[in-house]
């Protein structure tokens, strides 16, 4: 790309700004260099690596870590030089993070292809890692387990600085002594412990001096005893710098070793990063991924690395915003001509617009080009530019002199000789700077070459000529910046199709200019002119109509779109309510068999110790053997007539009534009431029951009375026998569930067995148990005292509507 066309487009400031992003140096350096690409393919591929990675870090929070950039290390350490602590842990660090982010990659290879190649190529730590971790602390300092050898070296290093700090202790503390020395202390001179003498006691210790105070009357001197031992100290000190090099440098040969795949990995690494940087612009831009369309291939889209191809090649730009502009403040403009358009000539007053719009276009299309997602709504569409080229002059002053006309021309003229059909031309007050004729012929040749080139160009300008031209000719379009005449401000709102006008009378007027100058200078001008603007304005006001009656049109149709995706999570939300009720039915319904089973099964048990025929539960049999239909059939509302016992069942019982249900032998109270059954709460169990079944606390259910005044009325031709009569478990209930928790073990376990006892005899067909969720000691106890229990035929874990794992429910034997 033409590096003078960036500068003027201000690329530099986003590279800059997109650096600030980067997590470390190399990055960066990268960030600053990126330049757009004339190569499709690669294009696609930067698109896509952003859209990857802006999806990635808004799901989960993706870092480099504390990498460096360790590529000079690394060089170092090849060419067997030793590498210092902080570069070793600089290396660590660095590593580290490579390793971690090749575990965050590693189950996300099909969601973020192109992020998991670049991660491909990070290095691994090959034990690198862990030498430094062996002979550094974090601090840099090279630890004493990093070789027997230096833990013997500074072991006696320290034996020795004892012994040494006790013999010059004396001589701090020796009443003959202190009255000869500065102060009582002990310091260092060039690597050696000395004491501060007084210059007027010099010779009165024999000693070495090792330097004086800027006064002169301090001497620092070593005594002559210790000279010895501070000898032993420096060697033992040369000897503990020698370990630590050795120590370093055999770290370092491992670093060496690998130099040529960690500088690899650490360049992989700053294209990560790059992408990251990227994402992060282009979510404080409120950004969004631009669709390239290539004019040789058709229109593509990077697209989690899949493309889709249309037949399209004109810029479409929706809401396009200046991505240096303050984005509270900022415009935007909708750049979308017809099909076809080669050339967009804009107009529109000075400090209107212009030249942000054409350096908005400019910079999105390199933007596009060099990875970055763009700052214009979704949707948006930008052909593929094999060159961009721009002659923008900032200076907009009646001042412009022939020399500057000649620095326009000179670069127009670069641009045309290099320039071919698939490179975006921007020229800024094209023509100006001469007189106008002249600037107009000029601009209009120009214009006309370039369409003759198939190049695509934008053009601001004031000449009049420009407007009918791109009237008149195909492929070019009009386009205006909007002035308000009520507040002689710009709008800075682009509309493609209509030409600027130049309000010239219009504010001249606003501003107080006698009014029969104004008509004089009306009566100048060409009345098809003026008959010209008028319709321009009338045209004008009819599209901004028609914008607003669109505008509102939109938001009604989003209202609509919101009422709807309201409605329909309502009528997900309400067939997720009759599934659960239907469920619901159905898991009563098995609870109601079960119970029928287990009454059976146990009164067969008593008839046959009393030896009594089997004929009377035949026909329960069959009642239950209908009921089992019924609970693999859909659920229906059923209905009853009002004659026989259950009209009298329907008409006895209310809500909130103590009842209990005979099958069960559990209390509860009623919650609800059908047609020919009521819904019962126990405890903390909701079961659907026949209104035959229930007992008014403390006497017989309806049924059982209305059966007895049936009897009553037989003129005693039927008797119930006591001797025959046929009854259920005798026991009574104690619920359906046991609350342990809270107790100890032991308690809690002496609870549960006689509870389970008298669950057995009651007959209930299960229970609930609960336990807690808590440390899980008491739901082990439990479930083992549960495993060969004789009461209890098999238990599982509660459903998540029971508890969950805080509930134990267990199926007891049939008694």
């Amino acid at each position: 790309m033409d590096s003078k066309t960036l500068n003027v487009l201000e690329y530099p400031k986003i590279l800059e700004r997109l650096a600030g992003f980067c997590d470390f140096s190399a990055s960066m350096a990268l960030a600053r260099s990126l330049e757009p690409t004339d190569s499709f393919d690669l294009a696609i591929s930067r698109i896509a690596e952003t859209t990857e990675a802006r999806k990635l870090l808004s799901i989960q929070d993706v870092t480099i870590g504390a990498s460096h950039d360790i590529r000079p290390a690394a060089d170092l350490a090849a060419r067997s030089g030793v590498l210092d602590p902080h570069a070793l842990l600089d290396i660590k660090s660095t590593l580290i993070a490579c390793r971690e982010l090749k575990k965050t990659f590693d189950k996300k290879e099909g969601e973020f292809p192109r992020l998991a190649l670049i991660v491909e190529g990070l290095p691994d730590s090959h034990g690198i890692v862990d030498a430094i971790t062996r002979v550094l602390s974090e601090r840099g300092e090279v630890l004493d387990s990093a070789s027997v050898k230096l833990a013997d070296i500074r072991r006696n290093l320290r034996i020795a600085h004892d012994r040494l700090m006790s013999r010059l202790q004396k001589y701090v503390t020796d009443s003959k002594t202190v009255p000869m020395l500065q102060d009582s202390i002990i310091t260092q001179r060039d690597g050696r412990y000395v004491i501060p003498l007084r210059a007027e006691f010099k010779g009165k210790i024999k000693a070495i001096v090792h330097d004086s105070s800027a006064s002169g009357a301090t001497l620092f001197i070593e005594p002559l005893p210790i000279v010895e031992a501070n000898n032993t100290i420096r060697e033992l000190q040369l000897a503990e710098r020698d370990e630590e090099r050795r120590i370093l440098a055999e770290v370092s040969s491992i670093v060496g070793a690998h130099a040529v795949e960690i500088k690899y990995g650490v360049e992989n690494l700053a294209v990560l990063d790059l992408a990251f940087a990227k994402a992060k612009y282009a979510e404080e831009l409120h950004a969004s991924e631009p669709f390239l369309h290539n004019a040789e291939s058709g229109k593509q889209r990077a697209e989690g690395g899949k493309q889709k191809a249309e037949q399209q090649s004109s810029i479409k730009l929706i809401q396009a915003r200046h991505p240096l502009l303050d984005p509270e403040t900022v415009v935007p403009i909708d750049v979308d001509p017809r099909e076809g358009t080669r050339a967009i000539v804009i107009t529109g007053p000075n400090t209107g617009g212009k030249t942000v719009s054409l350096k908005t276009v400019g910079l999105l299309v390199v933007m596009a080009q060099s990875g970055l997602h763009i700052s214009a709504q979704s949707g948006s569409e930008l052909p593929f530019f094999k060159s961009v080229y721009a002659d923008i002059g900032d200076e907009q002053s009646i001042e412009q002199s022939l020399s500057t006309f000649s620095g326009h021309i000179t670069n127009i003229i670069r641009i045309l000789k290099v320039m071919d059909h698939r490179s975006l031309v921007i020229f800024d007050e094209l023509g100006s700077g001469t007189d106008p004729q002249e600037g107009a012929a000029i601009a209009r040749a120009i214009l006309t070459h370039l369409l003759e080139t198939g190049a695509v160009t934008l053009v601001a300008t004031h000449y009049p000529e420009l407007k009918t031209f791109a009237h008149s000719t195909e492929g070019v379009v009009n386009a205006s910046l909007e002035f308000d005449i009520k507040t002689l401000r710009p709008t800075y709102k682009l509309t493609i199709g209509l030409p600027g006008r130049s309000n010239a009378l219009a504010i001249a007027q606003k501003l107080g200019l006698p009014q029969p100058i104004i008509e004089s200078a009306r009566a100048e001008i060409n009345p098809l002119d003026l008959r010209a603007d008028k319709l321009l304005d009338d045209i004008r006001k009819e599209r901004n109509r028609t914008s607003r009656e669109r505008e509102k049109l939109e938001k009604a149709r989003a209202k609509l779109e919101a009422q709807t995706r309201e409605l329909e999570g309502r009528l997900e939300k309400i067939e997720d309510e009759r599934r659960d009720t239907i469920a619901k039915a159905r898991a009563e319904g098995e609870l109601e068999v079960a119970v029928l089973k287990r009454n059976i099964d146990s009164l067969k048990s008593q008839l046959k110790k009393a030896s009594q025929p089997l004929t009377a539960i035949k026909a329960i049999e069959a009642k239950m053997e209908k009921m089992e239909e019924k609970v693999d059939a859909p659920v229906e509302r059923r209905r009853t007539t009002d004659d026989g016992p259950s009209s009298i069942v329907n008409r006895q019982w209310s809500l909130g009534e103590r009842v209990t249900v005979s099958t069960l032998n559990a209390e509860g109270v009623v919650t609800a009431l059908g047609e020919s059954d009521a819904e019962v709460q126990i405890g903390t169990i909701r079961v659907r029951a026949k209104m035959s079944d229930l007992v008014k606390r403390g006497g017989e259910s309806n049924v059982q009375k209305a059966e007895g005044r049936r009897l009553e009325t037989d003129g005693g031709r039927q008797k119930a026998a006591p001797s025959s009569t046929v009854r259920g478990p005798s026991s009574t209930s104690p619920g359906m569930e046991v609350d342990l928790r809270g107790l100890m073990s032991e308690d809690a376990l002496d609870k549960m067995e006689r509870y389970l006892e008298q669950a057995y005899l009651a007959g209930l067909p299960f229970v609930r148990i609960i336990h807690g969720k808590g440390t899980g000691r008491l739901r082990q106890a439990v479930r083992e005292a549960l495993k060969g229990h004789a009461y209890v035929k098999a238990f599982e874990e509660g459903a998540s509507t029971e508890g969950g794992e805080g509930v134990t429910v267990a199926r007891l034997n049939a008694g």
